[in-house]
């Protein structure tokens, strides 16, 4: 959440924040500012609402002025926490002689008290944010190094921040510091430029630095130094993102959200790619986990957020079917909390498309401290968690930048099962035939994700009739009832519809009071094992006058009877159909969402990456 540029070159700097802060939109912000450096000083303009509105004011403020000369700045959309979303609220924040501007990602904790000490000693405070503290604190640190500045700053603040500064006295140059909130550097001829996030980047270098916590960036045209929170220089080698801007892009589509549906197929291809052995078995050789040790293993925990912990509903299922190893699936800010009980030879599963996740990250350091191996199943090189934990499967999903999650899902649910595989394997739980057979049905599945796309507007053609309706419900058994949690989330975060998700079993525990005439209900039967009892269900709900959309495997007519309509994904093992089967209710909720009018990839009050808790 919240979005931060930074730009020192030799390109005017207002044209490049302004660019990147709306690569970074996906993040939700509801205001948004800049504050560029020059001979005359520092000159801020923000505003609450939208970046068009301040567009708009930069045009007016730069008119004949060197604020559209300038050509290093830093650049901010706020997602409100501290003080309501308005003009004064708005980042950047600069302390009493204006001497300083700061953005800030994340929560200073202690800004309370640290806010009545300064004013004790006479600063004026202009906002409402916990940010402020920072431009007054380095009011009283600055000796004439700015960066030293910032380092005396740092151990002040309690927290969660990532800071980016200007000062008036040094206007070609930004200072950045990480704490437990991503930053990243790009690194460019001639320029260098900062961001919350890789998509901000990609227009001007794909050769970047992710900063460390506790690191401080120095950032000038010439170069960018990296140092401890001590000052001491740490040597960094640039990796190369494997995205290009066209990737980052719309490619096309109204939406980001349509973007990443479509491009499933290519993702899922590219996450399965390197991972299958010459004899078509599973092969993770980035997991340290030797097979010994994979034989000793007594609980898997899988620790997420949103998504991420729908996902793992889905991998409790496998590795336990496949495995043999009992599963805990553990809502991550429920997990940090709850003193759970960890036995020795647990291996914790910390799933996060962003690696930024702060609950996710605390979830894993609290797995850790309690002896846990810690595996990472994330879509970002470099981030948090991937270099917290002691393997990594990265998903290859390519970026992400509609909040609704969606190629980010399958392709976690695709690792998950190639490690219930793999486990399955290195147990001996899983005779090689078997193996196999999975393996060859995984790699079917992106061409079976195709024969569902091509379904969409038929799909459309429902969505536009539930987007009349107000409340949804979702049924399913087994997998069935953790894709229809995935479904249910999907229809609600975007389209606003009020949707919920129960197991099957459970619609005569309360929830049956609530089915009246023309209520949708969207039934998964995809597990030929629990197929009679889902259509019992289906009945159960239409005696009471529900419209029953059924996702079911193809040639399986006999759904068709029960239900009012059907959406078919081709047949396969019903143990992988979580991966077509989420497809159609994807495009359920985007196409409902498009129907109603609703911002598809920035929906109110929610954001990408949540960094926060």
């Amino acid at each position: 959440m919240c979005g931060i540029v930074g730009y020192v070159g030799f390109r005017p700097a207002l044209p490049v924040l302004l660019d990147g802060l709306e690569r970074l939109e996906y993040r939700g912000y509801d205001s948004a500012g800049v504050a560029v450096s020059g001979p005359a000083g520092l000159e801020v303009v923000k505003t609450a609402g939208r970046l068009g509105r301040l567009a708009e004011k930069v045009d007016a403020a730069g008119r004949g002025r060197a604020l559209v000369a300038a050509t290093t700045g830093i650049g901010h959309t706020r997602w409100a926490t501290h003080g309501a979303p308005t003009d004064g609220n708005a980042h950047p924040h600069t302390g009493c002689d204006s001497q300083f501007a700061v953005v800030h990602n994340g929560i200073i904790e202690n800004h309370a008290e640290l806010r009545a000490e300064l004013e004790s000693r006479g600063h004026v405070f202009h906002s409402d944010t916990d940010t402020e503290v920072v431009p007054h604190l380095l009011e009283e640190e600055y000796r004439g190094d700015l960066a030293a500045a910032v380092r005396a700053v740092m151990p002040r603040l309690r927290g969660s921040f990532a800071l980016a500064v200007l000062a008036a006295a040094d206007p070609e140059t930004v200072v950045a510091v990480r704490q437990e909130s991503p930053l990243v550097v790009g690194i460019g001829k001639d320029e260098n430029i900062l961001a919350s996030d890789i998509p901000a980047l990609l227009p001007y270098t794909r050769d970047v630095i992710i900063l460390h916590d506790g690191e401080v960036a120095v950032i000038r045209r010439e170069g960018v130094v990296v140092t401890d929170a001590g000052g001491r220089p740490i040597e960094r080698t640039p990796a190369t993102v494997p995205w290009d801007p066209q990737q980052a892009g719309k490619a096309g589509f109204e939406h980001f959200m349509a973007k990443e549906i479509h491009e499933q197929p290519k993702a899922l291809r590219d996450t399965i790619a390197g991972r299958i052995s010459g004899d078509g078995t599973a092969e993770l050789g980035e997991i340290g986990l030797q097979p010994e040790e994979a034989a000793r293993l007594s609980k898997v925990f899988m620790v997420a957020c949103g998504t991420a912990a729908n996902a793992g509903q889905v991998g409790r299922v496998l590795v336990e079917k496949l495995a043999g190893i009992p599963v805990e699936v553990d809502i991550a800010s429920e997990f940090r909390y709850r003193d759970p009980i960890v036995p020795p030879n647990s291996l914790c599963v910390v799933i996060s498309q962003s690696g930024e996740t702060a609950d996710t990250l605390a979830g894993l350091k609290e797995a850790r401290r309690r002896g846990a191996r810690i595996l990472a199943i994330t879509n970002v090189m470099g981030s948090s968690v991937a270099r917290e934990a002691d393997d990594v499967l990265y998903t290859w999903a390519g970026p992400e930048i509609a909040v609704a999650s969606t190629k980010a899902y399958t392709t976690q649910v695709m690792l998950l099962s190639l490690l219930a595989v793999w486990l399955g394997q290195a147990r001996g739980t899983l005779a090689s035939d078997q193996a196999r057979t999975l393996v060859a049905q995984l790699r079917a599945l992106p061409q079976q994700v195709e024969m569902v796309l091509s379904q969409d507007a038929a799909i459309r053609g429902l969505a536009d009739r539930l987007a009349a309706h107000e409340d949804v419900f979702f049924i399913g058994r087994g997998i069935d009832y953790a894709v229809a949690v995935e479904g249910q989330l999907k229809l609600k975060e975007i389209s606003y519809i009020h949707a919920e998700a129960y197991p099957a079993g459970e619609l005569k525990h309360g929830t049956l009071a609530l089915i009246t005439d023309g209520v949708p209900v969207i039934a998964l039967v995809t597990q030929p094992d629990l197929r009679d009892k889902m259509l019992s269900n289906i009945a159960e709900v239409k005696a009471r006058g529900a419209w029953v959309i059924a996702i079911a495997q193809q040639e399986d007519d006999e759904v068709a009877t029960h239900a009012d309509d059907v959406i078919w994904i081709p047949r396969t093992n019903p143990l992988l159909t979580a991966v077509p089967a989420v497809v159609p209710l994807q495009l359920l909720a985007y196409h409902a969402a498009v129907k109603r009018g609703c911002d598809v990839d920035k929906p109110r009050n929610l954001a990408k990456s949540v960094t926060v808790e």
